[in-house]
This record gives C-alpha cells, sequence and structure tokens, in this order.
C-alpha cells in the first residue's frame, strides 16, 4: 500500500505515512508502484465513474451534432438526395465512398480539437463535463497541455476500433481510467 499524498510505501498496519506524516486512509484505492501520486486537495479524491462520463459524452455529442450540422448537411444531400432518411443517412456514412470517408474525418478532427480546446483550458473539461462537475487533469492533478488533451482524445476516437472496450474500462479500474486515460496518463474527477 502506498500514501495517497506522497507515494510512499506504507506498513500494512501504518496509520499515518512515516515520510509526511499523511493519515492513511482505506477508502482511496492505492497508488501504482513507479506511478506520481495525484495532488493532494483539501477535498476526498472523487474519480468519475463510468455512466457520469458516458451521459457527459452524450451531451458533448448533441453540442457538436448541432454545432457540425451546417458542414455537414450540403455533402450529406448532395450524395444521398432529397429522399433523406435514416437509413439513406447511415448507408451513405457507413458507405466507403470518399465523400463519406471524408466526413468522418472531419467529424473525428473536429470531435479531438473540440474535446482537447475545453480540456486544456481553464475549465478543464468540456461542456458535458462542466455540466456534470467532471474534470480532466494528468496525474498529478495539474491542467492538461493542448498536446496531452489531443493525444488523449485521437485515443478515444481509435477505441472504435476496440469495439469500444477501452471506454468500458472506467467501469472497472480503481481510478475509474478509460483505456485512452491510463495511455496518456490522465484521470477523470468529479467534484464533491
Amino acid at each position: 500500500m502506498h500514501c495517497g499524498k506522497c507515494g510512499a510505501e506504507l506498513a500494512g498496519s501504518a496509520d499515518k505515512c512515516d515520510r509526511c506524516g499523511e493519515p492513511v486512509s482505506s477508502s482511496e484505492p492505492p497508488i501504482e508502484p513507479g506511478r506520481a501520486p495525484v495532488k493532494p486537495t483539501k477535498h476526498p479524491i472523487a474519480y468519475a465513474g463510468f455512466w457520469r462520463r458516458a451521459v457527459a459524452f452524450i451531451v458533448d455529442s448533441l453540442i457538436l451534432g448541432f454545432l457540425t450540422l451546417p458542414i455537414l448537411i450540403k455533402p450529406i444531400l448532395s450524395n444521398v438526395g432529397p429522399d433523406l432518411t435514416a437509413k439513406n443517412y447511415v448507408d451513405f456514412m457507413t458507405g466507403s465512398s470518399r465523400q463519406a470517408i471524408a466526413l468522418q474525418l472531419l467529424m473525428n478532427l473536429i470531435l479531438v480539437l473540440y474535446c482537447a480546446a475545453f480540456e486544456s483550458s481553464a475549465w478543464q473539461a468540456t461542456p458535458g463535463k462542466k455540466l456534470l462537475r467532471l474534470y480532466v487533469t494528468d496525474l498529478n492533478g495539474n491542467r492538461l497541455s493542448f498536446a496531452r488533451a489531443a493525444a488523449r482524445n485521437i485515443g478515444k476516437v481509435l477505441e472504435q476500433f476496440t469495439l469500444f472496450i477501452g471506454f468500458m474500462m472506467a467501469g472497472f479500474t480503481a481510478r475509474k481510467q478509460a483505456l485512452h486515460d491510463i495511455v496518456a496518463g490522465c484521470l477523470v474527477l468529479r467534484k464533491t
């Protein structure tokens, strides 16, 4: 077991850390050896679970859908035609035409830039995460750089190819990290 404040290894029955004097709390998961500890806060650390993150993603998807609709509507209408139905739209977007692939790439690029810009800002959260009182930090509790936030979100896009199993990991890991969080060295926390 490791100290939640400084990361020092603790004796099995220790009441406080020998290095920093921090009381031992059994409610927080132990820090993995070789990993930097999360910056101590006045409030206990609350990791954001899978369902809160899923709702935040849905909110952000709705916002992005509304904002990108004017960009996407013309190419879709020109390829699907005036008889735009849900089936025609799905057939077009899942097709292998150059226009469909270009639109999918554009949508993924917009998603990465949207999330990276907000998560590296003073908010440390997209509007969906902010609405649910969530924020993204590195493992030390610091704000992400734009490059790290972009890498984290590129990982989200790539998780489509794992049938979204990487997202589901947030429901099972000690710090509620999805695969893209682990790879980028990030945490999604909940304000208490």
